[in-house]
């Protein structure tokens, strides 16, 4: 399976703009801070990645709720109030919320 290959501008445009606050904290305090900081969201980036292709749930969720930021408040509101017995039954009870049909290839 190819994936496709994004370049450098790609990257950084993601990073700074889709819900990883590059450049508005980081500018702040000594250098090891901002690099482990960096090194976090970096982290987060590429979780988010690897889970884009091998969750289905969390890639329909993702394609549905295209703003990185929208999708992750909701999941901050909704484990604000309620509590989920594990990742798949939040991601679950999303997807029966935005009357979305569940992947067929899962359990």
């Amino acid at each position: 399976m190819q994936f496709p290959r994004p370049t450098h501008h790609d990257n950084n445009n993601v990073l700074k703009t889709k819900g990883y606050p590059l450049g508005h904290t980081f500018g702040h305090g000594k250098k090891s801070l901002a690099a482990f900081l960096l090194s976090l969201n970096l982290l987060a980036f590429l979780f988010h990645t690897v889970l884009e292709w091998s969750d289905d749930k969390y890639a329909l969720l993702r394609r549905v709720l295209a703003r990185r930021q929208t999708f992750f408040q909701d999941i901050q509101a909704l484990m604000r109030y309620m509590v989920f017995d594990d990742w798949e039954h939040l991601l679950e009870f999303m997807i029966r919320g935005l009357e979305l049909e569940l992947p067929s290839n899962t359990s």
